[in-house]
């Protein structure tokens, strides 16, 4: 039998249509047995259950997995600067062995995304002996370091951990050293649990929670830096065209359509998302996007 390829996406309340785009997406282009696990929160569930069965999207496989907020408690920082940094299905990726009882290998997906290659090739992605995760370097690819100069973002250590302190000095690491983004990863489950990843992600959660090591006022915001500690030196590589990010950093500034064209995956990181406006590169996105047949959720353009 043909392998299953597992893609978790969280379908949060007020960008459900998001999750939908990339589930669109990932269906459309590709011959693969994907199961869909779409992780929401309980009141979210009934909707995105609905869009589904009541669109062009019954045909997929799909779990529909509930997220308890409680696992969150005492672990968060509050922060007022960026709150929908905090939201709770930020952090469905410190919990996938928990959600993904029965697979060796998970793709995680953000769901300000869209797939345009067969997610086969990013299931075939090779994780080296020993680690427990697949990520893309933020070094990876000129085109990237253009957009990320143009638009003051940070692509190292120093963007996310807060130098100051101490224990982000204890922990070795150059402050100078590329970050990753963890919005597209592929995990190995056994490896995940042998090294207790998730326990080591809530270790340095609740330290934050102490002492303040990062915040959502440095590049990017509370989920990412557990992460950049976790996994230094021990992640492998995602091709890079499977992950061309930062399309929400900035209302004006663009890719090449030929880049985009190339694109497997593209990501709307950053704060102008594609389904809100302002933001670029829209048309790529609405390809995918499936109404909402309850007519609850709405795309926000400047003519609507």
């Amino acid at each position: 039998m043909e392998e299953e390829i597992p893609v978790v996406i969280c379908a949060a309340a007020g960008r459900m249509g998001a999750a939908i785009a990339a589930i669109s997406s990932i269906h459309s282009n590709t011959e693969a047995n994907v199961l869909f696990y779409i992780v929401g929160l309980k009141t979210t569930i009934p909707h995105i259950r609905k869009w589904i069965e009541n669109s062009k999207l019954k045909e997929i496989k799909f779990k529909v997995v509930e997220f308890n907020p409680m696992v969150l408690k005492g672990k968060i920082r509050q922060d007022a600067s960026r709150p929908e940094l905090l939201q709770p299905l930020n952090f469905v990726r410190f919990y996938l062995p928990l959600l993904i009882q029965k697979h060796e290998k998970v793709i995680y997906l953000d769901d300000d995304i869209i797939v345009q290659g067969d997610i086969q090739e990013l299931y075939d992605t090779k994780l080296a002996p020993g680690h427990a995760a697949a990520f893309s370097d933020d070094c990876d690819l000129p085109s990237t370091h253009e957009m990320v100069r143009s638009v003051g973002m940070q692509n190292t250590y120093m963007g996310f951990l807060d130098y100051r302190k101490q224990a982000v000095r204890d922990l070795g690491i150059s402050p100078s050293t590329c970050s990753f983004n963890p919005g597209v990863i592929v995990a190995n489950m056994t490896e995940w649990k042998h090294q207790r990843i998730t326990k080591q992600l809530e270790k340095w959660m609740q330290r934050n929670v102490e002492e303040n090591l990062y915040s959502s006022t440095l590049g990017g915001g509370v989920a990412t830096s557990p992460m950049l500690i976790v996994f230094h030196g021990k992640y492998s590589t995602i091709n890079p065209m499977w992950h061309i990010r930062h399309l929400g950093w900035s209302p004006d500034s663009r890719y090449s359509e030929h880049f985009l064209q190339e694109a497997k995956l593209l990501h709307w990181n950053g704060r102008y998302k594609p389904w809100d406006y302002p933001s670029v590169h829209t048309d790529l996105w609405e390809n995918w996007f499936i109404p909402d047949p309850s007519g609850k959720f709405k795309l926000t353009r400047p003519d609507s």
